[in-house]
C-alpha cells in the first residue's frame, strides 16, 4: 500500500494575474469549483489517509472568501500547512495567517522587475517584493518560488543579492512548456545546467540559515559532479503524492498539466477510492524498465531513478520515463564532445 504524504490543492483557479508562464492557465475560476463543505470532507478524507502536509495553491488563493476556513481545516485535522501565492494580495491577509501557523508560504518571484512584470504584469513586482518582506518582519517562513525560462534566468544572480541575508528560502524550477508557457522559451539543456550550477554553489557556499537554495523535483539528476545534485528516487506522483484540482480532480501532479492523467474525482467515491484503486497512477506505481524511454533506457540508474521527472519527460518528449533534462545525461554528453575535440587536438 502506498503512503500518502503530500496533496498540492488547486484551492482555485480564479486569478488575477494573467503570467505568461502559467501551467494552468489561471484567470477565471472553474465551474462547479469544490464548495467549502466539500472541502471541509475532502481535508477529512486527506486527514483519514495520514497525510502529512497539505498546500493550498491556485490561481490565487486568496481570492477564495473561505481561504481561511480550509487553512484551518487543515491545521485542525493535524496536518502541516503550506500556501504558494503571488504575494499581490498578501498584505491583506498578515494578522490571520500567523494565527493559522503555516509551515512555509512560498511567493512567485520571477526575476529583477524588468523581466516579473513581463511575466506577471505591470505593478505586480514592487507588491511582491513587499509582501516577502512582510512576511519576513511577522515571522513567517517564507521561500522565493521562481520559474526559469530564457527570459529571466540571467536574473539569477541580482536576485541572489535581493534574497541573500534575509533568513528566506528559494526553491528555482523549469518552466515547461503546457498552458500559457511557449516552447521556444523552455531553458536550452546547456542553461538547464548552469542554473543547476548556480543552485550547488549556492548551496556550498550560504549555510542554511542564511539562504537555503534548493532545485525543484524538475531538477536532476545522478550528477558525478555537483554536490547534492545526485540519487533521485523516481517520480512521487501517487507514490506518495497528489495533486487536487479545484472541481475534485486527482491527479498525481498537478505539473503534468492539471487535467491531464486523471484519475477520478473526489466527488464520485471520496478520495480514499482512487488513492487505493489497484489501476490508479498506472504510469508509476507499474513501472517497469520496459517503459523508459529512448533518452533513459540505457542509463546504469535507470531502475532508481525511473526515467526523472515525468512532468519534464511528458512536456518535452510526449512520454513518461524520458527525461532529457538530466544531470547524468548532460554530464555523458558534454564528456563526449571533450573527448572529440581532445582526439582532434592530438591529429
Amino acid at each position: 500500500m502506498y503512503q500518502l504524504q503530500s496533496a498540492i490543492w488547486e484551492l482555485t483557479l480564479e486569478c488575477n494575474l494573467r503570467c505568461s508562464h502559467c501551467g494552468s492557465s489561471a484567470g477565471r475560476a472553474r465551474e462547479n469549483e469544490l464548495g467549502t463543505s466539500e472541502c471541509y470532507q475532502l481535508c477529512e478524507e486527506l486527514a483519514e489517509l495520514d497525510c502529512e502536509n497539505v498546500c493550498l495553491m491556485g490561481g490565487e488563493p486568496f481570492l477564495r472568501k473561505d481561504f481561511f476556513q480550509i487553512g484551518q481545516a487543515v491545521k485542525d485535522l493535524g496536518m502541516d500547512l503550506s500556501i504558494v501565492s503571488n504575494g499581490t494580495m498578501l498584505v491583506n491577509h498578515l494578522s490571520r495567517l500567523s494565527t493559522l501557523e503555516p509551515k512555509v508560504i512560498g511567493i512567485s518571484l520571477d526575476g529583477m522587475k524588468e523581466h516579473h512584470e513581463a511575466i506577471r504584469g505591470n505593478g505586480t513586482w514592487d507588491k511582491t517584493v513587499n509582501s516577502i518582506e512582510k512576511l519576513r518582519e511577522a515571522g513567517l517562513q517564507t521561500t522565493v518560488i521562481t520559474t526559469v525560462s530564457r527570459i529571466n534566468f540571467r536574473d539569477l544572480i541580482e536576485m541572489r543579492k535581493l534574497i541573500k541575508g534575509k533568513g528566506i528560502g528559494w526553491q528555482i524550477q523549469v518552466a515547461m512548456p503546457f498552458g500559457n508557457f511557449q516552447k521556444d522559451n523552455v531553458l536550452s539543456p546547456e542553461d538547464f545546467y548552469a542554473t543547476a550550477m548556480f543552485i550547488a554553489k549556492e548551496r556550498v557556499e550560504n549555510a542554511a540559515k542564511d539562504m537555503p537554495v534548493v532545485g525543484a523535483h524538475c531538477y536532476g539528476y545522478y550528477s558525478e559532479i555537483l554536490p547534492g545534485c545526485g540519487k533521485w528516487n523516481g517520480c512521487t506522483a501517487g507514490i506518495s503524492t497528489i495533486g487536487i484540482t479545484s472541481d475534485g480532480g486527482i491527479t498525481g501532479c498537478l505539473s503534468l498539466g492539471n487535467d491531464r492523467f486523471l484519475e477520478g474525482n473526489v466527488r464520485k467515491g471520496g478520495l480514499r477510492g482512487i488513492w487505493e484503486d489497484s489501476g490508479a497512477f498506472s504510469y508509476n506505481r507499474k513501472f517497469t524498465i520496459e517503459l523508459l524511454g529512448q533518452n533513459c533506457a540505457d542509463c546504469k540508474h535507470a531502475g532508481e531513478c525511473k526515467g526523472g521527472c515525468n512532468s519534464v519527460s511528458y512536456c518535452l518528449t510526449g512520454k513518461f520515463h524520458n527525461d532529457s533534462y538530466c544531470f547524468h545525461a548532460i554530464e555523458r554528453k558534454l564528456l563526449k564532445v571533450r573527448s572529440r575535440g581532445y582526439r582532434r587536438l592530438k591529429e
